[in-house]
């Protein structure tokens, strides 16, 4: 797989002023990792989104920071991004060492075509998105692919103990937990209970009753006098 590389430099501009860095297409970013001291950086942010797109949060980027002899190996930790525009605000980088190993959330990608899907009124619930493993750098796979052609039957489900890593890659999940099942769309149709159609049939005479004695009311009562 291509090495992914980007270049860093130094930042200087801090807090609400790096504002003025992103009209001038420059993101904020942030490098920590265990042992090391904390680098507050800057990427170019085109450049920044592409390797973002390639990377994800599970593949090594060699970052060139400014005034290094050699670039250092880095995952995207975490991004932000402005909620309504999706405008990247800040990314933060964690740098690893390639002899120790790291715990990781890898997504998980359904392949495949299900045989029991070519009935109608079936569904597939995808319960569990990704895998927590634990493994060297060099070792951790982009994404993990779970083929859906053994669902043959409604019912059918994958469950983490049918994935099958690498030995390198320790899965961190319960074995028993399912990623994928194949089920019967249920129609529920609701049932109309006779007490609630009795106490509504109650009060549309009761209401019938009132508006009538109303009327009667209002009427003058008829009066007999001597002649």
């Amino acid at each position: 797989m291509e090495a992914l590389t980007l270049k860093a430099s130094k930042r200087e501009i801090l807090g609400k002023k790096t504002r003025f860095l992103r009209r001038q297409g420059v993101t904020p970013t942030h490098l920590f990792g265990r042992g090391l001291e904390s680098l507050v950086l800057q990427c170019d942010t085109p450049k920044l989104q592409r390797t973002i797109a390639r990377a994800g949060m599970t593949r090594i980027i060699a970052l060139d920071v400014e005034g290094d002899k050699q670039p250092r190996n880095v995952f995207i930790r975490e991004i932000q991004r402005e909620p309504c525009s999706g405008e990247l605000l800040h990314v933060d980088f964690y740098q690893v060492k390639k002899t120790e190993k790291i715990k990781a959330d890898v997504p998980i990608v359904l392949i495949g075509e299900s045989p029991a899907m070519k009935e109608k009124g079936r569904t597939i619930s995808h319960s569990l998105t990704s895998l927590s493993v634990e493994c060297l750098p060099d070792d951790l796979p982009p994404q993990i692919e779970v083929d859906l052609s053994p669902l043959e039957e409604v019912e059918q489900a994958i469950f983490v103990r049918d994935i099958v890593l690498s030995p390198e890659v320790t899965v961190m999940n319960e074995p028993d937990q399912m990623v994928v099942k194949v089920s019967e769309v249920r129609v529920e149709v609701e049932e109309v209970v006779e007490e609630e159609v009795e106490a509504e049939e109650l009060e549309e005479g009761a209401e019938e009753g009132k508006e009538a004695g109303e009327k009667a009311e209002e009427t003058p009562e008829e009066k007999s006098y001597p002649a």
